[in-house]
């Protein structure tokens, strides 16, 4: 019951707040954000918690501003989301600016894949959506949601940008390196994986685990690797990318685990100076106490 709910939510959402006037729209998730922080949810202490850790020596006041500026991204980025499907080709591409994108062009155009590693930072669907609409197919993971309408919904949204999205089993990795070798872009949100298959790696000076899969791919199957971050404009996204060389030196197992380190580290530095963007509202720290 509580999964049908659920779903009939969100698919008001992508009804209404499409067909709402766009200042509306937004305007009522600002709201939104701002009802979110006076509730004080877990989400928010964890939101806290996580920017105080990156940014340690706020004031308190400074802090709590850092958070609502958070819930107030946090939330465009849900409304995006429910009206991306209203906004037009032309509107996609002329609201996104890029850095450093050769790291990504250069090869595609010369026949590799290239495999994405980002952050939660910004929206990662406009971004996609930007690359689809230049005739660069792209590949991405989602995570198998409950209930299963509302992941297929979920998968109906993002293929219609242009995605191919592979339900996150134990099937997506062997067919994201099929994809590899048919010089596809594959595109993974990797700053977070608590699973056993979880790599430590040392992230604003703490003990945080990440994904492997980004540096597995790059190293297996010999593609670029670039980490590109997300962080929101005005009218809409910049993509600042950056090109990750996996050391030559050592076996498979210490070139990953030096690789997901770089990775963790040039997260870091995109992150610093987008935090509000950072849409962490999740444990990512192991260390004993953070959360407490």
């Amino acid at each position: 019951m509580k999964d049908e709910i659920s779903y009939l939510a969100y698919l008001v959402g992508w009804k209404i707040v499409g067909w709402l006037p766009e200042k509306t729209a937004y305007s009522l998730f600002k709201r939104l954000a701002h009802y979110m922080y006076s509730k004080n949810g877990k989400s928010v202490r964890r939101l806290r918690t996580n920017y105080s850790v990156v940014s340690p020596n706020l004031s308190p006041e400074e802090l709590e501003n850092l958070v609502v500026a958070g819930l107030e991204s946090y939330m465009r980025y849900w409304c995006d989301t429910f009206r991306i499907h209203t906004w037009s080709p032309t509107r996609i591409q002329n609201n996104v600016t890029t850095t450093n994108d050769h790291f990504l062009r250069n090869p595609m155009k010369s026949g590799k894949g290239v495999v994405i590693a980002l952050p939660h930072s910004g929206n990662w669907d406009h971004a996609g959506a930007y690359f689809c609409q230049e005739g660069i197919p792209l590949v991405t993971v989602a995570e198998i949601l409950k209930p299963k309408k509302l992941f297929e919904k979920f998968l109906d949204y993002r293929q219609q940008m242009g995605f191919e999205v592979l339900g996150l089993d134990a099937r997506a990795f062997v067919t994201l390196i099929k994809r590899a070798r048919e010089k596809r872009l594959i595109a993974l949100v990797a700053d977070r994986d608590l699973s056993s298959s979880g790599l430590e790696v040392n992230f604003f000076g703490k003990t945080a685990k990440m994904p492997a899969g980004p540096a597995v791919l790059a190293i297996k199957e010999e593609i670029p690797l670039v980490v590109a971050h997300v962080s929101y404009t005005p009218s809409g996204i910049h993509i600042d990318f950056h090109e990750i060389l996996p050391p030559l030196a050592g076996s498979d197992e210490e070139r990953i685990k030096e690789t997901v380190q770089m990775i963790a580290s040039t997260f870091e530095k995109g992150i610093a100076i987008h935090l509000e963007d950072w849409h962490m509202l999740q444990r990512i720290w192991i260390d004993e106490g953070i959360y407490s």
